[in-house]
């Protein structure tokens, strides 16, 4: 009965924990180049940072999650992680020039833009998602 659940474990370790760096790695590196202190920011109890962060993180996860479902392979799972991480960091970076001061908008709780950050991340990541063959 829970045989191939069992004989299933040591490969959903594998996709799972390489999925966990991944999501570590995508962290740090969004974290790191946003002008603002997400981290400080959300301590400090600022909706709009945990709103727009936790957006990238969901825009991140959801192809990361297709890949392992179309993949089974783990070097194609990474391959569409670091795709994915660039694909969010760059919709960072393009919310930056279309809305200039979201650099000055999160930090000072403006919810409406972290909304928007939030959404534009996931919609990109579905669309990331869906284009993963």
């Amino acid at each position: 009965m829970f045989d191939p659940v069992i004989s299933g474990l040591p490969a959903f370790a594998s996709f799972f924990a390489t999925g966990i760096v991944l999501l570590g790695v995508f962290f740090a590196l969004y974290v790191l180049i946003t002008p603002y202190n997400e981290l400080q920011l959300i301590r400090a109890g600022n909706e709009a940072a945990a709103v727009s962060l936790g957006g990238a993180v969901i825009g991140f996860a959801l192809p990361l999650a297709v890949s392992v479902a179309v993949s089974h392979n783990l070097y194609a799972m990474v391959g569409w992680g670091v795709v994915a991480g660039i694909v969010q960091l760059l919709v960072f970076a393009v919310a930056r020039i279309a809305l200039p001061r979201i650099n000055e908008s999160i930090p000072q709780g403006r919810m409406a833009s972290g909304i928007f950050l939030a959404l534009l991340s996931i919609a990109v990541g579905i669309l990331n998602a869906g284009c993963i063959a």
